[in-house]
């Protein structure tokens, strides 16, 4: 593990002013060593970063049942119950999310076999914090490129509250039927969110996400374009909004979403 004089003292408290910041991604430590969690959560978040520890297999799945965001897994190799091993199985097998593993051992063994089940990085434990936040912010980096490099194979269509987006003719049907105007900057905004429902994403982030639908034409404000997207699709459950804003932090899409 990382030497405890490398990593943050914590009092249990934020760093100051951390809870108006966006988080740059949210990151998810499974690891059934509380006190790495816990310092390596506290490094992390000083550096932008909003974590969740915990502490096996079977928490972890709990946590992504949840739907709460996750943008980059950390796992260990050697937990209680469920391996490293076979989680990082089971991730890849619905996600392509990066996953780092980690290990005690330094088994070449044990890093060949992660690497060929889907992790996309490895790192030995002791290792140096500082390292570890370079290789995390390559990790994303990358994630965030792929983006706009496998946007042909992730299209399909969208279904949400009775309405059909299809993206290969850009073409958005209303409950009934009836096709609904959008410019490209708005096709390209609305698949940012429903490719990502229910998860809360940053003004950036959506700019990145929306750009990289072949988006041209897309509007800097991000306020504006939602605000005419808005107009276009608001027909939310009980007058609500399907695209919530989220004060400080950016906006949501509420609807659950089918992918077909």
């Amino acid at each position: 593990m990382p030497r405890k004089e490398d990593l943050p003292a914590s009092d249990g408290q934020s760093p100051s002013g951390a809870e108006l910041r966006v988080p740059d991604a949210h990151i998810l430590v499974c690891d059934d060593d509380a006190d790495l969690r816990h310092l390596l959560g506290q490094f992390l978040l000083e550096h932008g970063y909003a974590v969740v520890g915990v502490g096996s297999g079977r928490d972890l799945d709990r946590h992504m049942r949840s739907g709460a965001p996750v943008d980059l897994v950390i796992l260990d190799i050697m937990l209680p119950g469920q391996s490293g091993i076979e989680i990082c199985r089971d991730l890849r097998a619905s996600s392509n999310m990066p996953i780092l593993m980690l290990t005690a051992r330094g088994d070449e063994t044990d890093r060949i076999v992660g690497l060929e089940i889907g992790a996309d990085d490895y790192m030995s434990k002791p290792f140096s914090p500082n390292e570890l936040l370079a290789r995390i912010k390559a990790l994303l980096r990358r994630s965030r490129m792929s983006l706009g490099t496998d946007v042909g194979q992730r299209r399909r269509n969208f279904e949400f509250e009775g309405w059909r987006l299809d993206t290969l003719r850009r073409e958005l049907r209303n409950p009934e039927g009836v096709i609904v105007d959008l410019s490209a900057g708005e096709h390209a905004l609305l698949f940012a969110f429903l490719d990502m429902p229910q998860r809360i994403l940053s003004r950036e982030q959506l700019l990145e996400t929306a750009r990289s639908s072949d988006a041209t034409n897309l509007d800097r404000s991000i306020d504006v374009q939602v605000s005419r997207l808005r107009r276009k699709i608001d027909r939310g459950i009980e007058g609500e909004s399907f695209i919530k804003t989220v004060r400080g932090a950016g906006y949501m899409f509420v609807p659950a979403v089918q992918r077909r």
